[in-house]
């Protein structure tokens, strides 16, 4: 059990939270979801103890272990890989050093001798003989072959830092786990492993992250940060979206009865918990929606950017065609070769390679921006595709003494303010924010700021290059629905499963071995044994 009470964080005038009481109970998983800046990461930083609050105090049940995913990615780098996951639980830690340091030292008394061991049995009894294996289990089950595990953490790489900081987190089964945007920088089926992991966790897990997927995978309920408050809500990511939109659409059906509102939530309540997910926490989470009260549901008070791709014209017979692309990097590794493809009429191409810096090149020559090496792409005459580029910044540094209004003037036939206002403020920049400078825009807002410039284009194909970066879960989820509903053809390459999943029925692989070309669905995509072998010879190597 963890309690949060009379929560209150201010920072000089602005408060964060105030007077916010919320409990976690056992086995149960709780997401945490808000607006950028609502406080999410400050919020389990208190829970952590590692930022005290301005009042009020967090009470954790005596002889309970927190575990904290560590933000540190440098923080160990003189250690082992498999010391430090062992570190995740620091009293077994201290044990084993305590007692290794006795046995180790040739001048031990026959005091030492004793305390030697008393510290083998506690050692023992928390677990410590299989701690190795234990540790080196986590380690092998995120793809951290066990030719690292004793090597220096300076040693390994970004991403396999942030796993075995992931597998220290998870180490010793903690009481209560804290994970600030646990998939970051993880592979697709690292966060699978991760997700089944956590949903037969059996005891308290507290989640910060963008990751709808995730978060619908493994969460029992959405602790959602909001006017300077944190409120539970039970479900995981998509019930609390798609519910408290149901009851804002009932809120403004002032002439609907109590009891029409009140039979539309118990169908939607039942027809949720029915398919609520393929998860593991289906039927926790089944449980749950039965027992929930119709009056815990209440409309979001969150405003979601108003994204929609309008086509000025319908896509023809010919859309596109891709013959024989070859792309070398500028220092002459092959980014992609030999790439052909011809896209059909409805065709939302999901864009998959081994690096970042292929799809990037692929998405610049489709977009006219760099040439490829060999081949050719044609466009059908019908086509006007509109490109999100990976980076934006030239699109700000060449007009930094512009404001918004001014900067999207640039890109719209309409030149009247008005309208450019009127545009602005559906994507929620609203009053003085419309003549802020674009050069000190957040990465979220430059972002919202290029979609606003393809939607006045009217295109009828999109080149998406990761389009969620820097964006809020409001503006992810009205991007995805928009992209559901996009009546044109797409290419998108996103590390947010569910917008993949959701958006896109082609999935398209790159890499210096060819192409794959598949129908399959992406969850399919990625658990095939048969695309996996594929995937290997594609990029030279076995992909994880």
């Amino acid at each position: 059990m963890l309690n949060v009470n009379d929560l209150t964080v201010q920072f000089g005038k602005r408060i964060l939270f105030n007077e916010v009481n919320v409990r976690f109970t056992h086995g149960n998983c709780y997401g945490i979801i808000g607006a950028n800046g609502a406080g999410k990461s400050t919020f389990l930083n208190v829970i952590a103890g590692e930022l005290d609050p301005t009042r009020g105090h967090v009470s954790l049940e005596p002889g309970n272990r927190m575990a904290v995913l560590s933000q540190n990615h440098f923080g160990f780098e003189e250690h082992t890989v498999l010391d430090t996951v062992k570190m995740g639980y620091e009293e077994l830690y201290a044990i084993e050093v305590e007692k290794n340091a006795i046995y180790m030292n040739p001048e031990a008394t026959n005091a030492d001798g004793m305390r030697a061991a008393e510290l083998e049995n506690t050692y023992g009894e928390m677990g410590g003989w299989t701690a190795d294996s234990d540790a080196a289990e986590l380690l092998s089950n995120m793809g951290i072959t066990e030719d690292l595990h004793y090597k220096a953490m300076g040693e390994v790489s970004g991403p396999e830092k942030v796993k075995v900081l992931l597998a220290q987190a998870l180490f010793g089964n903690p009481d209560i786990l804290l994970l600030d945007e646990p998939t970051n920088d993880l592979d697709a089926p690292t966060v699978h492993w991760l997700a089944d992991f956590l949903a037969d966790f059996p005891n308290t897990i507290i989640i910060v992250s963008h990751d709808r997927y995730f978060l619908d995978m493994v969460c029992t309920h959405i602790v959602d940060i909001d006017r300077q408050q944190a409120s539970i809500y039970t479900g995981n990511y998509t019930f609390w979206y798609e519910s408290s939109q149901l009851a804002l659409q009932q809120q403004a059906s002032k002439n609907k009865k109590v009891e029409t509102k009140r039979a539309e939530m118990l169908e939607f309540i039942q027809r949720f918990s029915a398919n609520a997910s393929k998860s593991k926490q289906a039927t926790s989470r089944k449980k749950a929606l039965e027992k929930l009260n119709i009056d815990d549901i209440k409309p979001s008070s969150r405003k979601y950017p108003f994204i929609a791709f309008q086509p000025e014209r319908a896509p023809g017979d010919q859309i596109l065609k891709v013959s024989n692309l070859s792309k070398r990097s500028p220092e002459g590794t092959v980014l992609f070769d030999n790439v052909s493809f011809t896209m059909n009429g409805g065709d939302k191409i999901a864009l998959l390679a081994g690096e970042a810096t292929a799809l990037t090149a692929f998405y610049e020559i489709l977009a006219g921006d760099a040439e490829a090496d060999g081949g050719t792409i044609e466009w059908g005459q019908t086509i006007t595709p509109q490109h999100l580029p990976n980076e934006n910044a030239e699109y700000f540094q060449k007009a930094d003494q512009l404001d918004l209004v001014e900067w999207l003037r640039q890109y719209s036939e309409n030149k009247d303010e008005q309208f450019i206002r009127s545009f602005l403020g559906r994507m929620l920049f609203t009053g003085e924010e419309v003549h802020k400078n674009s050069s000190v825009l957040s990465g979220g807002e430059k972002v919202r700021c290029m979609l606003s410039k393809m939607m006045l284009k009217s295109p009828n194909f999109l080149l998406l290059d990761e389009p969620t970066n820097h964006l809020d879960l409001e503006s992810i989820t009205a991007l995805n629905n928009s992209l559901t509903e996009f009546k044109g053809n797409l290419i998108m390459s996103s590390h947010d499963h569910k917008l993949v999943q959701t958006s896109c029925n082609r999935i398209i692989e790159i890499g210096p071995g060819g192409v794959i070309d598949s129908l399959m669905e992406y969850d399919d995509y990625l658990m095939s044994p048969e695309i996996a072998e594929k995937r290997s010879t594609l990029h030279g190597e076995p992909v994880s």
